[in-house]
């Protein structure tokens, strides 16, 4: 039960033989409550059927209570306790976007809503928030998170990308199923414009016939692809064949058998019934078979066991055939059998009694009596209604049961699915489906009085570019029950801001020499991606109508809306409004370009007019371009109706930032024909003129500043510009974070994933979720959805990982159809189960097999012999010789708890230190300076770390640069950081000097906090974990002042409370020196970026790709090698 509703209580006492009380208590750890004190008077009524509404206590966390029943009469005594849960208010909270999907510079919208879970009914009204995405903002996720006084909390996420919005979908009808029986399918592609429109083209079809089987087996040379192309510009129409086999049910019981047989229907699906009052209470087999025309199919099985039943009494409730409505009351219907030999003699009633549960409640419950009859065998049905189906939505359990004079229950469940109702109806619908664009139009709201509804509207083709799961009411069920855990949402994308000018004229019909005056334009320029996003109340009357101005966009746009009031929630089925004209021309251009760069300009005019029309397409000089016209085009043309025809121009971009392009598209008088129609002008709209933006865009980053704090620091920073750069395009920004690790944190979706693939590649993914499970519980910031998201990953790629295992303990990519395991890749797993086993289950027998496996492959020198192969070359990162892989297996086992002085690490150290003399590679002496810290070998350790450090480049950061590409460098600067934070801290090797490699390692990280290769990720988000954990203050709080070379300041708070949140700031002036103090305790990471453009290259091609083709030798099955070069 819920702390703080009010629930129901039902008591039933049978056949009493005497006056009784009866007290009902419901027991906490702080309270006593009566829910029931009553006598009940002896009567010849058989039973007694009490109910009673109380208050369930409140409760801050999940409580356990008893209930204490204590009947009490002259002769008869009864006390019984049971116990129940007790959770807390729970409230579904939910945020909207109005899209999916941004650019940089756009505004996100959203609205949150907070619900009381069982009434729906909202508690805060709907919050409106708004926030301006930087015009420099990285591409990636982001994420809106909300919290509440209980502190449970929701997330939304959003993508900014840089986009340009598709024109049309392209929709595919084929069957998902064929059987042996369909010779002819018929396969449907259409492809439509947002305003409804279809699109003129050719269809190239690929039909695809896939294998699958239980088990993945690698690729034979001899295997052929099956699949088929078809070019089509004819779609046929084909008739599949009606084939509905028979079958055949058997029944096998008492040793005797009996049989029907049936015909199933299109979807395969026969039903059947039995007579079973013959039947013992034996178990039952069912068998079905069928002969089929064309194949042998296996027999179905299927074990039923008939209900026990002392006196043969039963009672079934009987299923609806398909979801309840919710907007009326529903019958439900139960069946009995009740023996005459069951009841007393002369018995003439007997009361059934049932209950309807719903979201964890009891919602209605009754009696009902019928007449039976002690002589002979009672055979009936009952029926009741389910009142209020929409308060029982989206399921309701009903239970019947009746006690008969022996005690015995005789009962039945069911759960009876409901259509998924709101208690808020609303409706939303436009005056009119279409409308021209800049024209008014009205939108009718119908809500429950009182409502305050949240109403969006948006072009159709976001939709179309990012879908999104649509806020109906089976999402609404579907919302997560806050308890302080992460709900993620969809991610809304900004897009490119296009301006549109469109130009009307109006006159009269004119022939030939007719004289058109040019009435005046009328010009499009409202292009917006979210035309509605408002909060409209509906007032009393539960209606209101809402006047908007139609987009000039031409396209489809979908509309929604969400409403909320005592009553509750409540969701409109969505509708469309299509603004449309039948005359106009649309640009196509990319989303940036950098200045002087050259594109292609084409400019498409439609004609849905009645008639052909002659266009002439023109380009409006700018000083912003230069263009050309392409070689061999026209550019007045004839346009029949249902037609297009697209124009091109040579464009090069002359001016930085926006660019306008105007594009004039106009119906003129021509004396030619088109076809064999004569050319004619429409009443209106005989222009269309279209300006689009373009932006021109490069960004180049700087660096990346962190400072650990433990007394107020300061320090400079000087921006500078190169000597060749787009003038008047530079910007610079700062930025602050208080977490190392929050890239990584913000964007954890992106790493902690589901294992899957081969034995390599379920490894790349199970590696990582260790190191992020091990940073988030070290700093107090592991939450129970991330928690449990990891652990299910890891117990998947654990189990998947089992399946790659050989009979020896060793691991390959593919199991036992590998000749032996790899090495490298057994000693990944064994290290990585090592450090799963605080999360999850590991058969220590799988770690102690992998260990003895390696064991096998240890050399004389106690070095590791390389056995076995690896696809994955990458995912060993540095580790490409016997010295390397000695050292990666003993830190391995090093990290497992392997004692110093096991035989296996002793003689693997000794290999390594007879090796170290002559080692002059970076990434070894890196590896092996981490291998020796593990052990514990301090003089090594030393001189190894200090031999790096003379090696070391010092650029505001400190990292080791690897003269071999062999050998990255990210991995090597890791392995430094790892050996620096497993052991005694070193003279001149603290905190601040790990600082300076850390810097070097967050400049590296991708926009989702990973790094460039897999294995650098897993080795640097190690090392970085292991230094966020070392210098995390859970109590630190740090001021950032951001000194500008003029002496303007800019000022930055880090928090626990925000220290996850990006902040940044432009900065005024664009380049000096400028100052960064911080003060307070903790740690921040300060990232200065300097953005500008740069003038491409005098070499017009981007890039040139040549591919050279060998000689076919196999003519059974041909094939050729494939020689491409790209530079």
């Amino acid at each position: 039960v819920v702390g703080g509703k009010t629930e129901t209580l039902c008591a039933q006492i049978h056949e009493p033989k005497e006056p009784l009380s009866i007290v009902v208590t419901l027991r906490t750890d702080d309270r006593n409550l009566t829910i029931l004190q009553q006598v009940c008077k002896w009567s010849y009524t058989l039973n007694i059927f009490l109910i009673c509404i109380f208050k369930v206590p409140v409760v801050t966390v999940e409580s356990v209570a008893s209930v204490d029943v204590a009947i009490q009469g002259a002769k008869t005594s009864l006390n019984k306790t049971t116990k129940i849960l007790i959770n807390p208010p729970q409230n579904l909270l939910f945020i909207q976007s109005d899209k999916p999907i941004y650019k940089p510079g756009q505004t996100s919208n959203s609205s949150l809503c907070k619900l009381f879970r069982n009434s729906l009914s909202c508690q805060i009204g709907i919050l409106d928030l708004s926030h301006s995405m930087s015009p420099e903002a990285a591409q990636g996720f982001y994420t809106i998170t909300a919290w509440d006084e209980k502190n449970q909390q929701i997330s939304h996420s959003f993508e900014i990308k840089e986009y340009v919005l598709p024109k049309y979908e392209v929709n595919i009808d084929f069957p998902s199923i064929l059987t042996f029986q369909d010779k002819e399918v018929t396969l449907k592609v259409c492809a439509k414009y947002t305003y409804g429109k279809p699109v003129l083209g050719s269809v190239n079809a690929e039909v695809c016939s896939q294998s699958y089987g239980y088990y993945w087996r690698r690729p034979s040379p001899d295997m052929i692809n099956i699949c088929k192309k078809y070019s089509m510009t004819v779609l046929y129409s084909l008739h599949t064949q009606n084939c509905y086999p028979l079958v055949i049910v058997y029944a096998h019981y008492d040793d005797k058998m009996i049989n029907v047989t049936l015909k199933t229907d299109i979807n395969g699906t026969a039903r059947f019934s039995f007579n079973t009052l013959d039947w013992s209470e034996k178990p039952v087999q069912l068998q079905v078979g069928g002969v089929f025309a064309f194949r042998y199919y296996p027999s179905g099985y299927h074990y039923i066991r008939p209900f026990h039943s002392k006196s043969k009494s039963f009672l079934m409730l009987t299923n609806a055939p398909e979801k309840l409505s919710c907007n009326s009351d529903a019958t439900v219907t139960a069946s009995y059998i009740i023996q005459g030999s069951a009841l007393k003699t002369g018995q003439k009633t007997l009361d059934f009694f049932y209950i309807v549960l719903s979201r964890g409640s009891m919602a209605q419950n009754g009696r009902l009596s019928v007449s039976v009859n002690s002589g002979r065998e009672n055979r009936g049905e009952l029926t009741f209604s389910l009142k209020s189906t929409a308060a029982l939505t989206p399921y309701a359990q009903v239970v019947v049961y009746t006690v008969l004079p022996s005690g015995e229950a005789v009962a039945d469940s069911m759960n009876f699915p409901i259509e998924e109702c709101l208690p808020n109806k609303v409706s939303l619908k436009f005056s009119s489906p279409t409308a021209l664009p800049g024209e008014r139009t009205s939108l009718n709201l119908k809500a429950s009085p009182g409502s305050l509804c949240s109403v969006r509207a948006i072009d159709q083709s976001v939709l179309l570019l990012r879908p999104e799961a649509e806020l109906d009411a089976a999402s609404v069920f579907g919302i997560k029950i806050t308890t302080n855990s992460d709900v993620k949402a969809p991610v809304v994308c900004p897009a490119v801001d296009n301006a549109r000018m469109d130009v009307d004229l109006a006159g009269p019909e004119i022939g030939f020499g007719s004289k058109v005056s040019n009435p005046p334009q009328k010009i499009r320029k409202f292009f917006p991606e979210t035309w509605i996003w408002d909060l409209i109340p509906v007032g009393r009357s539960g209606s209101v109508d809402v006047t908007k101005i139609v987009p000039d966009t031409i396209t489809k746009w979908a509309a929604g809306a969400f409403c909320t009031s005592p009553v509750g929630l409540g969701v409109a089925p969505k509708t469309d409004l299509t603004a449309f004209k039948p005359f106009f021309v649309s640009l196509t251009l990319p989303y940036s370009l950098i200045r002087e760069e050259t594109f292609t300009l084409k400019a498409s005019v439609f004609n849905y007019l009645p008639k052909c029309i002659m266009v002439k397409v023109t380009l409006a000089d700018s000083p912003q371009f230069t263009a050309q016209p392409c070689r061999g085009c026209t550019y007045t043309q004839c346009v029949c109706s249902e037609e297009s025809k697209t124009f091109q121009w040579i464009i090069t971009p002359s001016a930085l930032g926006k660019v306008n392009i105007t594009v004039r598209a106009e119906a003129v008088q021509s004396r030619e024909l088109c076809g064999n129609e004569v050319v004619t002008l429409p009443d209106k709209g005989r222009i269309d003129t279209v300006i689009k933006v373009q932006h021109d865009h490069v960004l180049n980053m700087m660096f990346f500043f962190s400072i650990p704090l433990d007394s107020p620091q300061e320090t400079s920073v000087s921006l500078t510009l190169p000597k060749v750069f787009v003038k008047d395009s530079a910007k610079s920004f700062v930025t602050v974070l208080g977490d190392l690790m929050g890239r990584a944190l913000r964007n954890i979706g992106d790493l902690l994933a589901m294992p899957y693939g081969c034995g390599e590649q379920n490894m790349l993914n199970f590696a990582p979720n260790i190191y992020i499970l091990q940073y988030l519980e070290s700093t107090g910031q592991l939450t129970p959805q991330i928690k449990d998201r990891a652990i299910t990953f890891l117990d998947s790629g654990y189990q998947r990982e089992l399946t790659y295992k050989h009979y020896d303990g060793s691991y390959s990519a593919f199991g036992n159809s590998d000749p032996s395991g790899n090495t490298w890749l057994t000693a990944f797993v064994m290290k990585s189960f090592g450090g799963a086993r605080q999360y999850i289950f590991i058969d220590q027998n799988n770690i102690d097999q992998a260990k003895e496996w390696l064991g096998q492959q240890q050399q004389e020198n106690g070095c590791f012999a390389s056995v076995g192969r690896l696809f994955h070359i990458d995912m060993m990162g540095g580790v490409s010789n016997e010295v390397t892989l000695s050292a990666y297996i003993t830190a391995a086992l090093l990290e497992l708890g392997v004692q110093r002085t096991d035989p296996m690490v002793v003689r693997s150290l000794t290999c390594l230190r007879e090796s170290s003399s002559d080692i002059t590679n970076t990434y070894v002496t890196a590896l092996l300076s981490y291998t020796f810290t593990l052990a514990g070998d301090e003089q090594m350790r030393q001189n190894l770390i200090s031999n790096l450090d003379n090696q070391a480049r010092r650029e505001g950061t400190i990292h080791l640069k690897t003269p071999d590409l062999d050998y990255p460098a990210v991995e090597t600067s890791a392995y430094v950081l790892l050996a620096l934070l497993s052991g005694p801290t070193l003279p001149r090797f603290g905190l601040n000097y790990s600082a300076g490699i850390v810097h070097w390692l967050s400049k590296q990280q991708n926009a989702y906090g990973g790094f460039s290769s897999t294995q650098d990720t897993v080795v640097a988000l190690q090392a970085l974990a292991k230094y966020s954990a070392a210098i995390y203050n859970p109590e630190g709080s740090i001021t950032v002042t951001v000194t500008s070379p003029s002496g303007q300041k800019n000022q930055f708070t880090v928090n626990q409370n925000n220290r996850l949140l990006y902040q940044e700031k432009r900065l005024q002036e664009v380049t000096g020196t400028y100052k960064l103090r911080a003060e307070g305790k903790g740690c921040v990471f300060v990232q200065f970026a300097l953005h500008y453009n740069i003038p491409p290259p005098p070499d017009s091609l981007a890039f040139k790709i040549s591919a050279n083709t060998g000689v076919c030798k196999n003519t059974t099955n041909p094939a050729f090698p494939l020689t491409t070069t790209v530079r």
